[in-house]
Parts: C-alpha cells; sequence; structure tokens
C-alpha cells in the first residue's frame, strides 16, 4: 500500500475506549480552580458542598482542580454540564456571573492549555476537541470574582458568601424538581414545607395580583405580623402552610398546581396563572356562587372580573445573567430587607 493509500487519521473521539466511558448522567457540575490558591479555589470548595449535602441519582461531580484535562473525559455522557469557576475582572469580589450562552462559542484554542492551570474555557474548548459531536451542547457557567489568591488561604469572606449562594442557585435551578405552589377551589393558597421556610420565614406574605407582563399571583414577604399582612398557617405534619386567597382573586380563584418564580429584582415570589377563561355562561365579573350579596365590591380597587378562574401554565425560570453582589441578591421583604433566614443568591 503506498502512502497515498494510507487512511488519514481518526477524529479524537473515534479513538476513546468505550471500556473507560464514565456513566452516562443527567447532570455533571466541574468546579474548576486551583485548591492551594485562596479564591480560585471557588469551584473545587462549591462542589465538595454539593457532595457532603447529598445528590440526587443522575448528578456527578468533578473536582476541576486536581482533575485537570479529565474534565474533558468527564464531560462525555453528560446530558447537561454546570462549571464554576473564579473570575478576575476587577469587579466587586463575591460579584457573580452567569455567562451568556454565545460566549459558549467563542473558546480559545486547544494550543498551549496546561494541565495546571485549566480554566472553564480551557475546559470546554478542550471537551469539544475531544469529544467532537457527542461534546455536551446544554452548558451553564457561573463565576465568581475573586478577591485573594495568595497560595495557602481560604476563601475570602465574601467569596465563600457567593459559593454558597450559587450552591442554592444550583440546587434549586439545575438540581431540583420545578417548585409549585396549589390554589384550591375554596380559595386556599397551599405552599409547601421547604419553599415556605426559603422565600417566607416569617410566616407572613402580602398578595396581590398583577396582568403584566403576565395575569400572576404576586407574593411578597414580610418579616413579622407586626408589619401586617396574610399569616401562614401549618396544615400539614410536613410543616406545609395555607393561607386563604378568595378575596384577592376578588372570590374567583384561580384553581389548580403553579409553577413559582423568585423575582430576585423586585424580593418577590411569582405565581404565573396563564391566560384568563370565563366560564362559559357567565358574563364578565361573574363572582361565583359565594357573589358576597349585592353590596359586595371588588377587593383592592380591583375592576369586577379581573382574574376569573384560570388554569395553570408551566412557566419558565430564568436567572439574570449578573447579580451585583453576591449578597444582593437576597430575599428581600416588605420593609426592604431580607426575610430572616432566607437564601440569599448572585443569580
Amino acid at each position: 500500500m503506498g502512502w497515498s493509500d494510507t487512511p488519514g487519521p481518526s477524529a479524537p473521539y473515534e479513538l476513546l475506549d468505550d471500556g473507560f466511558a464514565p456513566d452516562p448522567c443527567d447532570l455533571l457540575v466541574v468546579g474548576c480552580g486551583n485548591i492551594l490558591r485562596g479564591d480560585d479555589a471557588v469551584g473545587p470548595v462549591l462542589v465538595r458542598h454539593l457532595v457532603e449535602a447529598g445528590l440526587p441519582d443522575g448528578v456527578r461531580v468533578v473536582d476541576g482542580g486536581t482533575a485537570g484535562m479529565d474534565v474533558a473525559f468527564a464531560m462525555r455522557g453528560a446530558r447537561r454540564v454546570v462549571i464554576v469557576d473564579a473570575a478576575a475582572t476587577g469587579a466587586e469580589p463575591g460579584t457573580t456571573y452567569r455567562v451568556p450562552a454565545e460566549q459558549l462559542s467563542e473558546l480559545p484554542p486547544v494550543d498551549g492549555l496546561h494541565s495546571h492551570n485549566l480554566r472553564w474555557d480551557h475546559a470546554l474548548s478542550f471537551g469539544s476537541w475531544l469529544l467532537g459531536p457527542h461534546r455536551p451542547t446544554d452548558v451553564t457557567v457561573y463565576l465568581v470574582e475573586g478577591e485573594s489568591y495568595e497560595p495557602g488561604a481560604e476563601l475570602s469572606p465574601r467569596v465563600e458568601e457567593a459559593m454558597h449562594a450559587v450552591a442554592g442557585l444550583i440546587r434549586r435551578e439545575h438540581l431540583s424538581a420545578p417548585e409549585t405552589v396549589e390554589v384550591t377551589e375554596d380559595g386556599y393558597l397551599h405552599v409547601p414545607a421547604a419553599l415556605a421556610a426559603r422565600y417566607f420565614p416569617g410566616d407572613v406574605l402580602l398578595a396581590r395580583l398583577d396582568e403584566t407582563p403576565e395575569p400572576a399571583l404576586v407574593l411578597v414577604p414580610v418579616r413579622s405580623a407586626e408589619h401586617g399582612g396574610l399569616v401562614l398557617k401549618q396544615s400539614t405534619a410536613a410543616g406545609d402552610r395555607s393561607v386563604l386567597v378568595l378575596e384577592v382573586f376578588d372570590f374567583a380563584p384561580a384553581v389548580g398546581t403553579f409553577e413559582v418564580r423568585w423575582d430576585e429584582e423586585r424580593g418577590l415570589l411569582v405565581v404565573p396563572l396563564g391566560a384568563a377563561a370565563v366560564p362559559e355562561g357567565e358574563p364578565d365579573g361573574h363572582r361565583g356562587d359565594d357573589a358576597g350579596g349585592a353590596r359586595a365590591g371588588p377587593v383592592g380597587g380591583l375592576p369586577p372580573g379581573h382574574l376569573t378562574r384560570r388554569g395553570g401554565t408551566p412557566a419558565g425560570r430564568g436567572a439574570p445573567e449578573r447579580a451585583d453582589r453576591a449578597g444582593a441578591g437576597r430575599h428581600r421583604g416588605a420593609d426592604g430587607g431580607p426575610p430572616p433566614g432566607a437564601e440569599g443568591g448572585g443569580r
């Protein structure tokens, strides 16, 4: 066989030995950075916290600080990938970024990569080269601005706070099923125990209906009953909470189970309700069987018929591209401060 007849070199992914392929997983969390250089260790420290807290089936984690280029091999078989790394942009320490998707396509060349200085973009670049068409396409990158990179130092306080915030965000956005609340026909709002503890630690809230940008029930945390509001009362042995919101719905509640999302900017919980649906044969403004008598009027100045019966529509849950500081995303109560015990998050 002449030289010209020799088959060309195979692509890297064609040379991988299937006998050493990692187990497929739904989610791979990678913490990049050097564990021995202060705030550069934010990624590896975060994945260790996730492991200590317990991981559901189908989730793998990789300490990119020690795995080096093995991170690219670990991505094989992962449906989704989340990468956490330190940043040095000159912003306030603890500032947290979520890298826009378009930047994930602008990766550095694989030439010159070093196993002891593997940044998040190096990991993706090498993974793309190595895995070719088998590389994960659903990738999320979180970067935390560091303060000190002194050898042997621990995480600085602001970066450690941001690390816990990002870990909480990963648990909510990537590890957990969508959070939901239920509205019953008799006008009660049922809130699961974990959701109530996270967003309403004072067991008090304000509730109102919004029409823009979408029909939604808006729930504002209040520090305590001293500030007024609706009191969440324990309704099950598991700690679930309930509160009557019949009047908020103008006596015609939207019945169903609805996904929720936390609005970081406004410090409140949004329950999208979907499109309005007035039952056939009922004029707009009908209050249902409990009409409240001839003197009954709209609640809170809402016009009659505002948000009549509706069906639940799943809603996406997003995160802003940047939080000014890790602590800036903390849940704010109706009086402007974070509810005590609420989990913060730079998103």
